[in-house]
């Protein structure tokens, strides 16, 4: 083989052999259980260059295919472990794959990866009981390593990467943006100067990729120089996807002296709060030379926040529609999905769901759909000016005449819309529309209703609103727990329900087509002038209980058609 990669199914270890694949190499990868595949399937990978290999590196290797360059990217990341959890892959494991490299016939480079806290260490042996478990193995690790290569004559390169961020990567310094996103970050650990670089994982595997090329013996701190301080880094981040970012600076001294149940800080993670800075102009030469170019490490934290955010930071797959992140959009930090400039339906959610309750239906849609998330709902910030205004501009961007589809309390915005700016639009569908319904108290009439909806579990909110569980209600209930989402969401249902006469007004200057769609469960309580179609069985939410029925009669609109009733 070319390569072979121990650590082929972790965060880094998937991506180098991707890289690696990419560059059509032969590769082999060294994994307990074969999770790289299906990874590598799902971005398009072809594989056929690819050879799976079953490994345990917590025990002496044997039996696997030679290479020319070796890499060991196989770590135990995580805090709270034991010394014995930590060591075994950290220390023993590495100097396995270290003794297996030495009785290659045709070696050209053993690349190990280390960490940017630990590299190049030396003196006293680690002790786990100040630095934990976890950085101590990887102390050890490094220093075992080195002298090991130095006695049996192979030819190594160490990298000591930094915090690396990317699609995927849900530990580390995703849990700090984790407790900013929720509302659970009211003070930042550190001082003004506290350093956390990070480096992308696509520059990472490309530097990996790069190093047997280059001479042995050099060890390369692989980091952004230019990673803001922690404070300026938190406020980009909540800038970004329009959070508070906190005031209050808490030191590391202080924060080692008080109780963990009190801070809520992990004590093996403090030592990673420092202003050191790391010795990376040898990393920086070889990269220039290579032609590896770094991404801004502002850019690369708020794609980052994006894929966060998509994925519940971990707790759920990507986002159903790509593109997806964070706009400006009447001074609004808004989450958008799929396509802000063609697409074929804009799709505005209800309550008190976010922009996922369309997911059912958009996979079942011709064409592009956009699908954001309604003003201070959901992901997105509290607005900065009116719904209206916000949908205009939301709209601003976009060529051609989508079809503009809403759901409930959205259905008002929508209408004016659509009587303001007809030739923005080639129609427009309204789903279950709200100010067209008999009054309900379904979420509004309590002043207990926000307290309520903070609270409330998936299975009873989908109980509630008499649609099954999924990812949509999950998603839902994930967003409601955020502060001021609840309250938002019932002040939201008090303004639709004060606009119903103004909605129901407007509906009769609304110019281009306009086709209603109800459940048969939940039908209209006025008479309209324009064409009803009630789905069978269906009750307030369609898009989630009759997704197919729903987008049979979308299709039709799209295509100026009359659909059946």
């Amino acid at each position: 083989m070319d390569a072979i990669v121990f650590g082929a199914t972790g965060f880094i270890g998937r991506h180098l052999v991707a890289e690696l694949l990419g560059r059509r190499l032969r590769v082999a990868a060294a994994v307990r259980r074969d999770t790289l595949t299906p990874w590598l399937a799902a971005r398009g990978t072809d594989t056929t260059r690819l050879e799976i290999v079953t490994a345990d590196i917590t025990r002496p290797l044997a039996g696997l295919p030679p290479a020319r360059d070796v890499y060991n990217t196989a770590g135990r990341y995580a805090f709270g472990l034991t010394e014995r959890e930590a060591r075994a892959t950290n220390v023993t494991g590495a100097l396995h794959v270290l003794e297996w490299t030495a009785s290659l016939p045709s070696l050209r480079r053993l690349v190990h990866v280390s960490g940017y806290r630990v590299g190049g260490t030396d003196g006293a042996p680690p002790d786990p009981s100040v630095l934990g478990a976890y950085e101590a193995s990887k102390v050890e690790g490094d220093r075992a390593v080195r002298a090991r290569a130095r006695e049996l004559a192979v030819p190594l390169n160490i990298a000591n990467p930094s915090s690396v961020i990317g699609p995927g990567q849900y530990v580390g310094l995703a849990s700090l943006v984790k407790d900013l996103w929720n509302g659970r970050l009211p003070a930042l650990p550190g001082g003004p100067d506290t350093f956390v670089p990070v480096v992308t994982v696509g520059h990472l595997a490309r530097f990996l990729a790069e190093i047997p090329s280059g001479p042995a013996g050099e060890h390369y701190w692989v980091l952004d120089d230019a990673t803001p301080p922690l404070p300026e880094l938190v406020r980009v981040l909540a800038a970004h996807t329009g959070v508070r970012a906190p005031r209050r600076g808490v030191p590391v001294g202080l924060l080692r002296r008080l109780p963990r149940a009190l801070t809520g800080v992990d004590p093996e993670t403090l030592s990673f709060l420092s202003a050191d800075r790391y010795p990376t102009a040898s990393a920086r030469a070889f990269a220039e030379a290579a032609g590896l170019d770094m991404p801004p490490a502002a850019d690369a934290l708020r794609a980052w926040a994006d894929d966060l955010v998509a994925a519940r930071f971990g707790a759920a797959a990507s986002s159903w529609a790509s593109p997806c992140g964070f706009h400006a959009v009447a001074g609004t930090r808004t989450w958008t999905a799929g396509d802000r400039d063609r697409p074929a339906h804009v799709l505005l959610h209800g309550l008190p769901v976010n922009g996922d309750v369309w997911a059912p239906l958009a996979a079942r849609l011709d064409g592009p759909v956009l699908v954001p998330d309604l003003p201070g709902l959901g992901r997105s910030a509290a607005p900065a000016d009116s719904t209206d205004r916000w949908l205009d501009d939301l709209m601003a961007p976009v060529r051609g005449r989508p079809v503009l589809v809403a759901h409930s309390a959205a259905c008002g915005p929508a209408v004016r819309f659509a009587a303001e700016r007809p030739e923005r639009i080639g129609g427009l569908v309204l789903v279950s529309p709200s100010f067209l319904q008999a009054p309900g108290a379904r979420l509004a009439g309590s002043a207990l209703a926000a307290p309520l909806l903070r609270r409330v579990s998936a299975a009873r909110l989908a109980r509630a609103l008499g649609v099954p569980e999924g990812p949509a209600v999950e998603s839902a209930v994930a967003d409601l727990r955020r502060p001021g989402v609840a309250r938002r969401t019932v002040a939201a249902l008090r303004a639709d329900a004060a606009g119903r006469d103004r909605s129901r007004a407007l509906l009769d200057r609304v110019a281009v087509p306009v086709r209603i769609v109800v459940g048969s469960d939940d039908p209209l309580a006025v008479p309209v002038g324009h064409p009803v179609t009630a789905i069978a069985g269906a009750g307030h939410y369609p898009q989630l209980t009759h997704p197919a029925e729903l987008a049979h009669h979308l299709g039709a609109t799209a295509a100026g058609a009359p659909a059946g009733g």
